[in-house]
């Protein structure tokens, strides 16, 4: 995913897509552990995704209480 992808993504968006991806990415360490995937990279392009999204809803959090304290 990338970042004017998540740019473009309301809250809710936000926290559900975490959530997808959280739940992809245990499913990949699982059916890692127990034999090979056909593609082990997506372990970690789903953490990448996962950063991603979490640092977007820090700097909209940050930017919220910014314009909250400039009031």
């Amino acid at each position: 995913m990338k970042q004017s992808e998540i740019i473009h993504l309301n809250d809710q968006e936000l926290r559900e897509k975490i959530d997808l991806l959280q739940d992809n990415l245990s499913n990949l360490i699982m059916s890692h552990n127990v034999a090979t995937i056909e593609n082990p990279m997506s372990i970690r392009e789903t953490r990448k995704d996962i950063a991603r999204l979490k640092t977007e809803m820090t700097k909209r959090k940050k930017a919220t209480a910014a314009e909250s304290n400039k009031k």
